[in-house]
């Protein structure tokens, strides 16, 4: 009976949490690259993502306080009212508010006070339980005629996991005024719920009272191609450039789906755009180092990839660097470079599947069965959604003569991607013999 709880299996091409369904337009999971869950890559780090999550362990820690403490009884008079009570005055050692002294029923009457009250508590002090208690004054107080308290309520609901209830007030505030901010909230709790289409429906909503506005059609480009309809993404990332052509998420994405459709010259020409633009990180250069490579510019690419390894600070960025810079020397046929590549990339990223199942193949060339065994297991143990240790390891065990091990990875690695032809061809082969004997 719980109004959270979703369906276990949900049906093709309608929710966001499974691998992506083939489109027959876009690129395959045999291009495009993978994440740890097996959600395509997309071309640009989403603001948002990290909204809620502490960032040291005291803030993971910290419990909210809720606790009320009787303020003192003042002496003011009406010629110097005093802002500065005990509750809301700073002292150079402690916090700039003390939550735990103020009395939300004063403030909830005073609305701009309230609001900036409320920002503070929400964002600066991740207090969200007394957050809601204020917003749940303030919207008394103005007997529920303010829309931006029912949003306020909706985003503590949100971020305590109360999503209906945060689906009940976002409706109610449209009801009374229709903002973007609402449409986007309404649509970031359906998404949440695993409910992309709704989402889509809520943003085509927004769309017809504020046409053009690029956050709603950004919003419904993201999750097209969160579903792995990158078409149909990229021609709402179009419609985003037509009225912001500065925006740098819409020209990343759009460069990201040139670079897998296999058209490597245009990709090149948005990234350099955003270079232009001022976009100075060490993913743009090993973007542009790949763009050069393909569109064989060869005089550029190791210039770029030096010029991302200069400007990563991660470590794991600076593993996909190597990686990629491995990929370059077996395009060069400089097999002992493409090893040290890959070498380079676990040392910085220990967790990197793709370099331990290339290493493997590496070590399977130079007839290091033992080796390449344990790198294609590592590979998909890391990884369970990559096909290509399942059949690269199926092969090696078909060569060993480990037939059910190798029907065995086989059949995971079409399970995982079933459109891969090689992996089908040997898991008929392996039942043919198997029905042979």
């Amino acid at each position: 009976m719980d109004d959270n709880v979703i369906a276990n299996v949900s049906r093709p091409g309608t929710s966001l949490r499974g691998p992506a369904v083939k489109e027959t337009s876009g690129p395959t999971q045999g291009v495009r690259p993978t994440s740890q869950g097996g959600r395509p890559l997309s071309g640009y780090v989403r603001p948002g993502t990290q909204s809620g999550r502490p960032g040291t362990m005291e803030q993971a820690i910290r419990t909210p306080r809720t606790a009320h403490t009787a303020r003192p009884v003042t002496s003011a008079s009406g010629r110097f009212v005093r802002l500065g009570t005990a509750s809301m005055l700073s002292t150079p050692d402690g916090p700039f508010i003390n939550i735990a002294r103020i009395n939300f029923s004063k403030y909830a009457s005073r609305p701009t006070l309230a609001k900036g009250l409320f920002e503070y508590i929400f964002h600066h002090e991740n207090d969200v339980r007394n957050a809601l208690e204020l917003a749940a004054l303030a919207t008394e107080a103005c007997q529920y005629s303010d829309w931006w308290w029912k949003v306020a309520l909706a985003k503590c609901y949100f971020r305590l996991g109360m999503y209906r209830d945060a689906e009940k007030q976002l409706r109610s505030a449209l009801k009374s005024d229709e903002v973007i901010d609402a449409y986007l909230h309404l649509a970031k709790v359906y998404c949440r719920l695993d409910q992309p289409l709704a989402a889509i429906e809520v943003y085509t909503q927004g769309l017809k009272q504020f046409p053009g506005e690029t956050t709603l059609l950004t919003g419904i480009a993201r999750i097209y191609e969160g579903l792995g309809k990158m078409e149909e993404g990229v021609k709402y990332y179009k419609d985003v450039l037509k009225s912001d052509n500065m925006n740098v998420e819409a020209i990343a994405c759009i460069a990201t789906n040139h670079f897998y459709t296999d058209q490597p010259e245009m990709a090149l020409k948005f990234y350099r755009r955003l270079l232009q633009m001022g976009v100075y990180n060490a993913e743009l250069f090993n973007n542009l180092g790949l763009c050069c490579f393909y569109a064989q510019q060869y005089d550029m690419t190791l210039t770029c990839f030096m010029r991302a390894l200069s400007l990563a600070e991660d470590d794991v960025v600076i593993g996909d660097v190597w990686f990629n810079i491995g990929h370059v020397a077996l395009g060069i046929c400089d097999i002992k470079l493409a090893y040290q590549c890959f070498r380079l990339a676990l040392s910085h990223n220990n967790d990197h599947a793709e370099a331990y199942n290339n290493l493997g193949v590496l070590e399977m060339k130079k007839n290091h069965v033992e080796a390449a065994r344990s790198f294609f297991q590592a590979s998909f143990v890391m990884a369970p959604h990559l096909y290509e240790p399942h059949y690269n390891f199926a092969i090696l065990a078909d060569q060993l003569g480990d037939f059910q091990s190798s029907y065995l990875s086989a059949k995971r690695a079409v399970e995982t991607f079933p459109d891969h032809v090689d992996s089908k061809e040997l898991l008929k082969q392996l039942k043919e013999h198997f029905s042979l004997l």
